[in-house]
């Protein structure tokens, strides 16, 4: 301990992190630095300098990450169309490589020892967090407190805090009794009730979805344009990777799209219900498959479907800066020099309903030969008949070794 001198914090403002804070200090009689990122959670990040601030701390880093985020990790990731396990959408393992990214740079901006977080010793973040860390830093020091110290439950969290006479803001009415995490691609709910999979969530719980049956009769339609697999545009506008996140959020939210009910298997070896609404992610999701239907080859568009359930693991693990996630993503990344054009889509009522796709410049659709009119020619039906009796071959023979 008493080698560390400087210590980069991943700082929410919150009671974990600011304890935290003064533990370092108490334990390793070291100097604090504070990062607070904002990558979408839609709270009020400076609220986490004058915490800091009061706390004594010098250094204190807070930064606006939102258009890196979605720029550089979310679409990466939908170019693959991800999902963990058929169902997850990544929102909360996504964000740790980029905090992971900043807390490293950081340290080295302001010559720290070593870096900490908040994240307990039971869940997939630790892992998240520390992986990215050694694969950017091979040689950095990380600290987490959870796993070492014995402030075990919140109770004792408050105990310490009041000894140490760190402010805790007590919300006026109820407090919620879920651990949330929120940014520009998800919220995440887990704990409480929800820790018994039989039990339904509470429907004051959810924050950015109406429920399905309380959004509007009127379906809304959005239209969705793509570059080399990104979203660039919605409804003809121009927009940004961030925006592209916000508005889609939105749009999606008030139309009840988005609400995930999920029992996963976390990394460290056990099984976690938690509930996930990702408006601008489920959308996302859809239009780009709808787009990738129209532009990408088959086989090329299988192989990606049979190595994105891996590309997803390696995501959800914490492998994000691993050399296999890199070099898939190259191979994703060059299929989607074609995957152009618009979607069209009708969110209703919780649901997203594709209408429409087209690409003026790269579709694969041929009219002429999909017809089931007169085709003059484009195809030979009679080619047909080779085709399948080839193909049909070792299934004869099969049968035919089976019969004697």
């Amino acid at each position: 301990m008493s080698s560390i001198k400087k210590v980069v914090l991943a700082y929410s403002g919150g009671l974990d992190t600011s304890v935290i804070l003064k533990w370092l200090e108490e334990i390793y009689q070291c100097e604090v630095v504070t990062f607070t990122a904002d990558i979408g959670q839609g709270e009020e990040i400076e609220l986490a300098r004058a915490k800091a601030q009061g706390l004594g701390v010098r250094e204190i880093y807070i930064e606006s990450l939102k258009e890196e985020f979605a720029r550089d990790y979310v679409f990466p990731m939908f170019r693959a169309n991800t999902l963990y396990e058929g169902e997850y959408l990544l929102g909360t393992s996504i964000a740790r490589p980029l905090i992971a990214k900043r807390l490293v740079e950081i340290a080295r901006e302001t010559g720290a020892d070593a870096i900490a977080h908040g994240a307990t010793g039971k869940g997939n973040d630790q892992v998240r967090f520390e992986l990215g860390a050694y694969a950017l830093n091979p040689d950095i020091r990380i600290i987490a407190p959870w796993r070492e110290w014995d402030l075990t439950s919140r109770q004792k969290l408050l105990d310490y805090a009041a000894k140490h006479d760190i402010p805790v803001e007590h919300k006026q009415g109820k407090q919620s009794p879920y651990s949330m995490d929120a940014n520009s691609l998800h919220i995440s709910y887990e704990g409480g009730i929800l820790e018994d999979p039989w039990a339904e969530p509470e429907d004051d719980m959810w924050l950015w979805t109406v429920a399905p049956e309380k959004a509007p009769d009127q379906s809304t339609v959005v239209e969705i344009t793509f570059e080399r697999g990104d979203a660039v545009a919605i409804d003809g506008s121009a927009v940004t990777p961030g925006q592209v996140m916000e508005t889609l959020n939105r749009i999606g939210g008030a139309n009840g799209v988005g609400r995930a009910d999920i029992v996963e298997n976390r990394y460290v070896g056990m099984k976690s219900r938690g509930c996930y609404e990702t408006p601008a992610g489920t959308i996302l999701l859809k239009a780009h498959r709808a787009m990738e239907s129209l532009t990408l080859d088959r086989e090329a568009a299988h192989l990606k479907d049979e190595l994105m359930p891996r590309y997803a693991s390696m995501v959800y693990n914490g492998y994000w800066w691993s050399p296999e996630r890199k070099l898939l993503q190259q191979m994703i990344d060059a299929s989607q020099e074609h995957v152009n054009g618009n979607v069209r889509l009708k969110l209703y009522k919780g649901n997203v309903i594709l209408v429409g796709r087209q690409s003026e410049t790269d579709s694969l659709f041929d009219e002429r030969i999909a017809t089931f009119e007169d085709d003059a020619g484009a195809y030979d039906q009679q080619d047909a008949e080779g085709f399948i009796k080839l193909n049909a071959l070792r299934l004869r023979i099969d049968s035919r070794r089976k019969n004697k």
